[in-house]
């Protein structure tokens, strides 16, 4: 045999050997690598020991401060604006001039046609004299009464016109936004500027199905603001929703009147604390630690070092947390955290 053709073979076995062992070599890494679940390994949990307790009345759902009132202005009329007469965080009250445009042209058409009516005035008083006298035809008369009727028209209509390039505040408010320049042009449906009403507010809260019921139309509520808990306010009930949002949870508005300082602004955040007046004992756990459907709510308990699923009841959902009127006991030890990889019957350790 050629040793050439010897010495190709023996580099193409050592090469395929090569791969081999390369091959092999990758495969233990990536063993190694891989995370192998171990079901007998305890699992590290959180857990608390379960006690009856009597649980107060005392709710607070989370919400947002909104204005009571809030719109863009524009003006009715097309021109130029010639003045903008307020600037960004300057309070104004109903009916205060903010934007003046030009109305030059409309004057000068109004003087035309004054000048027009107190001509056809003189007209119809001489024509009533001669008509009187039976000097000239009625109808003569008619059509002088009719043309100062008719300028009288032209006059109204100028006249609302020129009112209109004054755009003036439709209620009391602070400007919260500019949105226009002097020389620019406004027409109608251009903003000009914003105006915010937080004399008093709007504060939304979200709640469950199941806290609907705590809620009463027209009642008052306590509002607190998470920036100033130190000042109290009270949200009377205006609305609440028909309709589940995105979140399956029901918006409910109240009407905050603000402090005199209008220390409260639109965006923050507060609270509306809800009152049950009244006092329960029973067990109250977290609704992070319920797994299950919610027909049938299931919890982990901790028994002899091992996980275990055990069926409850919930009587009352109130806030994040449900109050358990079957299946747990006091002393029950609770898993409230470590679900992942979690199973009946699995080993357990509680962290300390």
């Amino acid at each position: 045999m050629n040793w050439r053709k010897i010495a190709a073979i023996v580099a193409g076995v050592a090469l395929i050997a090569l791969v081999v062992f390369k091959l092999k070599n990758n495969k233990e890494i990536a063993v190694n690598k891989v995370y192998q679940y171990e079901s007998e390994k305890p699992i590290r949990i959180d857990a608390d020991k379960l006690q009856y307790g009597y649980i107060n009345g005392d709710l607070g759902f989370t919400g947002t401060f909104e204005p009571y009132k809030e719109s863009k202005i524009s003006a009715e009329q097309s021109g130029k604006i010639n003045r903008i007469l307020v600037d960004v965080g300057t309070a104004v009250k109903k009916g205060q001039t903010l934007v003046q445009l030009d109305n030059s042209l409309l004057n000068l058409q109004l003087q035309s046609i004054m000048v027009q009516i107190e001509g056809v005035e003189k007209d119809v008083n001489r024509y009533t004299v001669l008509s009187q006298a039976d000097a000239i035809q009625g109808v003569q008369l008619e059509k002088a009464e009719l043309g100062l009727k008719s300028a009288q028209v032209q006059k109204a209509t100028l006249t609302e016109q020129i009112s209109k390039t004054t755009v003036k505040a439709p209620f009391d408010g602070i400007i919260t936004a500019k949105l226009n320049e002097e020389g620019a042009f406004a027409a109608p449906g251009i903003p000009l500027l914003q105006i915010t009403d937080i004399s008093q507010l709007k504060f939304t809260i979200n709640v469950s199905e199941n806290d609907l019921k705590h809620f009463n139309p027209k009642q008052s509520y306590a509002i607190t603001s998470d920036a100033f808990p130190d000042v109290s306010l009270e949200g009377k009930e205006l609305m609440v929703g028909s309709k589940a949002n995105m979140g399956s949870s029901f918006p409910i508005q109240f009407l905050v009147r603000n402090t005199p300082d209008l220390r409260i602004k639109s965006g923050m955040f507060g609270k509306a604390i809800l009152n049950l007046e009244q006092n329960k004992k029973g067990i109250l756990i977290p609704g992070t630690a319920i797994i299950g459907s919610s027909s049938q709510p299931q919890v982990y308990l901790v028994k002899d070092g091992k996980a275990m699923l055990q069926n409850i009841t919930i009587s009352e959902r109130i806030g994040n947390k449900a109050l358990v009127s079957s299946g747990l006991n006091e002393g029950d030890v609770l898993v409230t955290s470590g679900f992942i990889n979690l199973f009946d019957g699995a080993n357990v350790s509680i962290k300390k």
